[in-house]
């Protein structure tokens, strides 16, 4: 005889909707020069210098930007990069 496993009583959500998306940030600081953050978006993430540039200049602006959104995993990633290069940065989940 088989013995089956008690229903768990509640919603659970598929995994893969706990997980996504993170949103990786990047907040303002006064000890980096903008070129030099611009240069670290370029290293970690691989953008464009344009990209990169436009960045920073959000970050400059409104004293923080999303520079990548996606799996937490990555996103954790991402920001032990930043944080090596000396950058402010944190996750957020998105809602």
């Amino acid at each position: 005889m088989a013995v089956q496993a008690p229903e768990k009583k509640g919603k659970v959500k598929p995994v893969e909707s706990q997980d996504l998306p993170w949103k990786v940030v990047v907040y303002d600081d006064p000890v980096n020069l903008m070129e030099y953050v611009a240069r670290v978006f370029q290293k970690v993430f691989g953008y464009s210098r344009e990209k990169a540039e436009h960045l920073m200049m959000e970050v400059h602006h409104a004293k923080k930007a999303i520079v990548w959104s996606g799996a937490r995993e990555r996103a954790e990633l991402y920001v032990q990069q930043l944080h090596e290069h000396q950058l402010q940065a944190g996750l957020e989940r998105e809602e």
